[in-house]
């Protein structure tokens, strides 16, 4: 009597990826050494900004008042990057052949390093706050604006974990996935996170009101701090959701590329 084999039947979507994000949340742990230098450096930046260049940049005192948008941002970008070295890991060191031939989305792995890796950052950037409250971080700032802030502040590490994590499908190598990555933490830099834009050359201050970054700073900065908001927050929003499509989209085509399959 001949018998039939029935193929394995798909894991769903959801428990696929709640498995892979389980996964990377397993790496994220185990991998003490990044998640503390992801909260020690933006807490070093902070402490160095406020109690070395402070007083020269704002005598009256209040400068951590200004700075520590910024310095949220960074956090928020130095933990995505290295979303960037973990995908490129996995492409290179034949984890997705063997996933292939299981009956799941082999795209679902992706997804779980992005999903860790923003629980990770509001972990680190929740720690970073409590130090900036710590060392005289004031907010003006009711139930309704923190929530406001903590969404945009959840957007923007949604986007760059995204844009990280296409950077880590198209490198060659872990550590050109670092290289291409650690390239965009300079973007805060020339932003209006430590200093207002107005000081800085009319040519310079010209990309760095015109990047994405400022106008997300200064969403998270008139939350906190009550400073004017205008229509930036429609500009930070906007740029987000732009840059987080654009990012999805290389990435699923990367991946389909490199994988061979969805």
């Amino acid at each position: 009597m001949n018998s039939l084999i029935k193929p394995a039947k798909s894991a769903s979507f959801a428990s696929t990826n709640a498995v892979f994000i389980g996964r990377s949340i397993r790496h994220s742990v185990r991998n003490t050494e990044a998640l503390v230098m992801a909260i020690a450096l933006p807490i070093m930046l902070m402490l160095l900004f406020t109690y070395v260049f402070g007083g020269a940049i704002q005598p009256g005192g209040h400068y951590v008042n200004y700075v520590v948008p910024g310095i949220i941002l960074l956090c928020a970008g130095f933990g995505s990057s290295s979303t960037a070295v973990d995908v490129a890991g996995d492409m290179t060191n034949g984890i997705i052949d063997r996933f292939r031939t299981m009956p799941i989305s082999s795209m679902s792995v992706i997804v779980g390093h992005v999903i860790a890796s923003l629980v990770r950052n509001l972990v680190a950037t929740a720690v970073v706050i409590g130090v900036a409250l710590l060392v005289g971080f004031r907010t003006t700032a009711g139930i309704m604006e923190w929530l406001a802030a903590v969404g945009v502040i959840t957007l923007f590490i949604l986007t760059f974990t995204w844009l990280y994590a296409a950077i880590g499908l198209v490198a060659g190598s872990p550590s050109a996935a670092s290289g291409y990555g650690f390239a965009l933490l300079f973007l805060p830099y020339l932003s209006s996170a430590f200093v207002p834009t107005d000081t800085m050359p009319t040519w310079l201050r010209g990309v760095a009101d015109n990047q994405p970054i400022t106008p997300v700073i200064e969403t998270i900065r008139g939350l906190l701090t009550g400073t004017p908001i205008s229509d930036v927050a429609w500009w930070a929003v906007g740029w987000c959701m732009l840059i987080l499509v654009g990012s999805y989209i290389w990435a699923s085509w990367a991946f389909n590329r490199k994988a061979g399959r969805r």
